[in-house]
């Protein structure tokens, strides 16, 4: 089988697409697709950002500039800039967020309790680093600073659970809403006073309820989002992503397609080639027939297995050719 719509003519097809994320199995080329999807918009003409959502960051050793916690232009081209979310610095702000709302709670409900000891229990749950990078990752995408976004994300599981934030959020908030009421009701029920008192944490709660239904609304919208997936033609990373395909149209975010790196070009294996990689183009050929089976359609993409590892903006252009082909 070959390629119905590639890179180049799904971009054609949706002219909008402002958001586009890169996710799969670790090592299979997510940061690399994502780099050079973001130099391809910047040639065209678009104001780009380039953002990692990986608490494991490697934007900047393959664009060989620093770029963690500080916004840089990178290969040498004015419209593209990439940014490497400092997640320690992330955590930290968020800790300080939550210490400010907690003492806001604990103020409103005359409670001398100190409430570092409530940010040390919300925060050591391992889901915190997620939750504040998403929360990072909404920021950059609300202040739409540039034409087009293109999100490094973290391995699958952990971007399954990153973008799926908005809608446990918004299910929080609901519950969290309901039961302020309950207690909002009750309090003004055995008040003597009748005097409304203003209550931060519900303006918190209503703020932050717009905030994710905004979020969501963004990551659901298949004319300015896809997400596409990256694999490798081995069965482990294939079967990754046939799982988390399946759950991400689930909750309703555009699969923008799949992209197959690092397959061994077999004209260049002559004969005489040792038994190994005449082994491993046997393998690949199986599962590229399983992908071809399970994707149809919906492969963007095919890359070869270069002589080099892909770093800086001379193999980043030269990786273009192959993605947009």
């Amino acid at each position: 089988m070959s390629i119905t719509t590639g890179m180049t003519q799904y971009m054609k097809e949706h002219p909008k697409l402002k958001y586009i994320f890169f996710g799969g199995k670790g090592g299979v080329g997510k940061t690399v697709m994502a780099g050079t999807a973001a130099l391809w918009a910047a040639k065209q003409g678009r104001k780009t950002l380039l953002a990692s959502t990986n608490p494991v960051h490697s934007l900047s050793n393959l664009l060989e500039c620093d770029v963690f916690g500080k916004v840089a232009v990178v290969c040498d081209e004015k419209l593209c800039h990439a940014f490497e979310i400092d997640t320690k610095d992330t955590i930290e702000r968020s800790k300080q967020d939550i210490r400010e709302k907690i003492n806001w709670f604990l103020k409103f409900a005359d409670l001398t309790t100190k409430a570092d000891e409530f940010v040390e229990s919300a925060t050591m749950n391992p889901a915190f680093e997620e939750s504040a990078m998403f929360e990072n990752m909404t920021d950059i995408m609300f202040k739409d600073e540039y034409d087009f976004y293109v999100f490094d994300t973290a391995p699958t599981a952990n971007a399954r659970r990153l973008l799926g934030m908005s809608k446990v959020y918004s299910l929080w908030v609901d519950k969290m809403l309901k039961s302020r009421e309950e207690a909002k009701s009750l309090r003004e029920l055995l008040s003597f006073s009748k005097k409304q008192q203003a209550d931060p944490l519900m303006d918190y709660l209503l703020n932050f309820k717009d905030r994710m239904a905004r979020a969501q609304s963004l990551l659901t919208n298949k004319d300015l989002t896809s997400f596409f997936f990256v694999t490798l033609p081995e069965s482990l990373p294939i079967a990754v992503i046939t799982r988390f395909i399946n759950w991400f149209v689930e909750f309703g975010i555009p699969v923008g397609g799949v992209i197959v790196n690092g397959i061994i070009q077999k004209e260049q294996v002559g004969k005489d080639a040792a038994e190994f990689v005449r082994h491993r183009v046997e393998m690949q050929d199986e599962h590229m027939a399983e992908i071809w089976d399970i994707f149809k359609d919906n492969v963007r993409a095919t890359i070869p297995l270069l002589e080099t590892e892909v770093k800086g903006g001379h193999m980043l252009n030269r990786m273009i050719g192959h993605l947009f082909a």
